[in-house]
């Protein structure tokens, strides 16, 4: 394993901001990203339906594996997928510190004005269909709500407050 690559996981809410600040750390890190959300679309259209909890479960599965890969390979991993539970996050941190693999978790962190702001301009691209994004309509709000767990301080790395300019 390169000493210098890492695994960087990201946390947050959806329509919070991580994947403007995924794409920005990405170039910096010079890393590659694993994005369950653009695999769904990219061979799915975003369609899965009843299918979509296993889809991703099977997709971040497959993600874990293939960023040993990239991470043997000398390059930094970025995974993109909102890690919303405390038991997820630390799977996740223990998956790779079990391996002898240095991972941080960066948490995108949105104020309540600015993620209703976030989530109707996505809203909006998404119905003109100007991205590949989930609309997120009550139905949606009310399948997620109460499912994110925001995280304790101690369990984060870097903590980006997001705020629109």
């Amino acid at each position: 394993m390169n000493r210098t690559s890492k695994a960087i996981l990201i946390c947050g809410k959806i329509c919070c901001g991580k994947s403007y600040y995924t794409e920005a750390l990405r170039v910096r890190e010079n890393a590659v990203v694993l994005s369950c959300d653009e695999i769904c679309f990219a061979l799915f259209d975003g369609k899965l339906g009843e299918h979509h909890d296993e889809m991703t479960l099977r997709i971040r599965n497959y993600f874990y594996e293939k960023s040993l890969e990239i991470l043997r390979a000398g390059t930094s991993v970025i995974l993109e997928w909102g890690f919303w539970s405390k038991a997820d996050r630390m799977a996740a941190r223990d998956f790779f510190e079990s391996r002898g693999i240095r991972c941080e978790f960066h948490y995108v962190d949105v104020s309540d004005e600015d993620w209703a702001k976030n989530i109707a301009e996505r809203n909006k691209k998404a119905a003109e269909g100007r991205c590949f994004a989930y609309y997120f309509d009550e139905g949606l709000a009310q399948k997620l709500s109460g499912l994110f767990e925001a995280p304790d301080p101690s369990e984060i790395d870097v903590w980006h407050k997001n705020a629109r300019s």
